[in-house]
């Protein structure tokens, strides 16, 4: 990734554009209004916690004295035998018996603001591009789905063994079947991609045409 000044002084995000055999065909200029070098650092921590929030499932469950089988029966008479009082063998107290203030299965989840969650997304792809992690392809057409192909592919451009994300405008079968057996590229289209799943992965690989879609997605907001 480059940076170029213009004449009122602003930075203009220049990235390579590669072909499927890895070679540079050209380099196209990011949109300013996306692409404009910011990383706000506390509004993507903001949405990852809301992101991981929400991912939680939230089973871990615990029995009360009320939930525990057994227990109807009065263990012992209430006075005249030395021992101390007891209504049931399920409580707290006793071995096998319930617990008190236990978890219980709950909803972490909550809901974000759009306009946090769609800064987030900004700010993590300014920082992937800063930091020289996002990649463009002139497109991914796969015309036979063969994993050691794309293998090649990912190979050529350097960003085999290190965890990539790769960006399409809409996931066809050929891709998800040359891909599923890296355990390291996960596929998303344009319009699913969030602040955590840029994060998430070492290198990003996005398509030509889901760029475009992707900054008008984002300028919009």
């Amino acid at each position: 990734m480059t940076t170029t000044t213009t004449k009122n002084k602003k930075e203009r995000m220049v990235i390579p554009v590669y072909d499927m055999d890895a070679k540079k065909v050209e380099e196209i200029e990011l949109e300013s209004h996306v692409f404009d070098g910011v990383v706000r650092k506390k509004t993507m921590y903001q949405a990852i916690v809301g992101f991981r929030a929400n991912k939680r499932k939230g089973l871990a469950a615990t029995k009360t004295r009320g939930e525990v089988s057994g227990g109807g029966k009065k263990p012992w008479k209430q006075k005249g035998t030395g021992r101390a009082r007891h209504g049931s063998i399920r409580s707290p107290l006793w071995r096998h018996g319930g617990v008190v203030f236990g978890p219980h299965p709950r909803d972490f989840g909550y809901k974000m603001p759009q306009k946090i969650r769609d800064e987030a997304l900004r700010s993590s792809l300014n920082a992937k591009v800063l930091a020289g992690d996002l990649i463009c392809v002139e497109k991914l057409h796969i015309m036979h789905p063969k994993t050691k192909d794309f293998i090649k592919f990912l190979s050529a451009l350097k960003v085999m063994g290190v965890s990539v994300l790769c960006v399409v405008d809409a996931v066809n079968e050929n891709i998800k079947r040359s891909t599923r057996n890296i355990r390291q590229v996960h596929i998303l289209d344009a319009q699913s991609i969030n602040a955590f799943d840029v994060l998430n992965t070492n290198k990003i690989l996005i398509t030509r045409d889901a760029l475009k879609n992707l900054t008008k997605r984002l300028k919009n907001v």
